[in-house]
């Protein structure tokens, strides 16, 4: 990842090399203040600083697109708003001139977003609690495209109860994200859908909202604190040379590859590291995810360093992933493709796994769209695959207890793999082979 440091330093000479504008984004209370800064961002695409003022809360009440940027930091010092009425909301994003995400980056060179350090200024609020309460998922607003960025960042961003997806970074390249924080965190029971970066335990819900998706190349995520109720990170397809570290995890859905492969599509991620992260009261830890009859192949991915508290699935692997919505389970065997997988790596994992029984705020379907037929709660790993398509899939230093103090599982069909996986691959007790007692570095 030493790409974004040069990157960046690059991009901080060419900003002392040019005479530099700052525009100030200007403000009238009750108003919409998106007419005004969209009027004026064709004088500040190159070589400028959009400023948000701290001390000001700034009414976006309509979208915002951003042109293409040449040196240039968005700075958000003041607070941001989304409109509270939930239809005019919906109405806005059921358009056909909706671009798909509230804050959207048509692409550039050397572009910063950044939020603030301090405490309560520089936040942008959704105002997605009333979303949550009422159980509304038609037409939700997703946040951030920072997307064809080549040579970005994005950092100091706080955004206060999204209401669906977090960030996409699809298309970017050099980016460095780091110090961001996304709490979607409900103070009722309604659970926040689709807001990555998630969070959630028996008192308190957080809603399922995506926090960051990697959709591009050359990557460094650091330092980021994420509560939300979907996945904290989601690798996607055409995804490459992505590092994810240093992260503070709750609720939501896992660390995240996939899901590859819909509809037969060709998958194409590699060199993916997630490591030194802390999930909290998350469905799944580490999880990979592509779906039956996909194609293409996902290779050298490692999850290292985690630890995980109250986690039903630290680690879980399934190339069988479907829609419950539409069917039963479809029959993987036969002449099905499916996306292959090769040097997957779960290292040095520690915690306490979610053995009690519980319903997780996402379950919408009967069974839950997450649930495992026979499993039995305390498995520390879940191998779900299909012979012939899985080369070099392998836990090493693997340590977990149950909540309940029973014996801690796996779920893994020996004919599907062909290496020591680590733990004797079995439906049954968690047995630690040699491979899976490697050195802890």
């Amino acid at each position: 990842m030493l790409l974004t440091t040069v990157f960046s330093a690059l991009a901080s000479y060419v900003y002392i090399a040019h005479a530099w504008k700052v525009f100030e984004v200007p403000h009238v209370d009750g108003q919409d203040d998106t007419p005004a800064l969209a009027a004026a961002l064709a004088n500040f695409t190159a070589d400028s600083t959009i400023l948000f003022k701290k001390g000001v809360t700034y009414n976006i009440f309509t979208p915002i697109t951003f042109p293409v940027f040449t040196n240039v930091e968005v700075r958000i010092e003041g607070n941001l708003t989304y409109p509270e009425d939930i239809p005019t909301v919906q109405a806005i994003v059921g358009s056909s001139s909706f671009s798909g995400q509230w804050f959207s980056f048509s692409g550039g060179t050397n572009v910063t977003l950044r939020g603030s350090t301090d405490p309560h200024w520089g936040w942008v609020d959704a105002h997605g609690q009333a979303w949550w309460d009422a159980m509304e998922q038609t037409n939700r607003p997703h946040g951030w495209a920072f997307k064809k960025i080549t040579n970005g960042v994005i950092r100091d961003m706080k955004l206060w109860k999204p209401i669906a997806w977090s960030f996409s970074t699809s298309g970017s390249t050099n980016l460095h994200a780091f110090n961001n924080k996304i709490v979607a965190v409900s103070n009722s029971q309604g659970f926040p859908f689709n807001t990555l970066f998630p969070s959630r335990d028996a008192d308190i819900v957080l809603i399922l909202c995506l926090g960051f998706s990697a959709g591009g190349t050359n990557m460094l995520f650091e330092n980021n604190w994420i509560q939300n109720g979907d996945d904290c990170i989601t690798v996607g397809n055409g995804a490459k040379n992505i590092h994810f570290r240093n992260a503070y995890c709750e609720g939501g859905h896992g660390l995240s590859i996939g899901s590859l492969g819909k509809g037969g599509q060709v998958a194409d991620v590699q060199n993916v590291l997630i490591e030194n992260v802390v999930m909290k009261s998350s469905l799944y830890g580490a999880r990979f995810k592509s779906w039956t009859g996909g194609q293409g192949l996902a290779r050298n991915i490692t999850w290292k360093d985690i630890a995980f508290i109250d986690v039903p699935f630290p680690i879980y692997i399934t190339q069988n992933y479907w829609d419950q919505g539409v069917g039963p389970k479809p029959n993987g065997t036969g002449t099905l493709n499916n996306t292959h997988i090769q040097d997957i790596t779960f290292k040095n994992f520690a915690g306490t796994i979610r053995d009690k029984p519980y319903v997780e705020g996402s379950c919408v379907t009967d069974p839950c769209w997450y649930d495992v037929p026979g499993a039995t709660g305390r498995e520390v790993a879940i191998f779900d695959l299909y012979p012939d398509t899985a080369v070099n899939v392998v836990a090493q230093n693997i340590v977990a207890k149950t909540q309940t103090g029973k014996p801690v599982s796996v779920m893994c069909d020996p004919a599907t793999v062909e290496n020591d996986v680590g733990f004797v691959c079995q439906n049954g007790r968690f047995v630690p082979t040699t491979a899976g007692l490697a050195l802890p570095f």
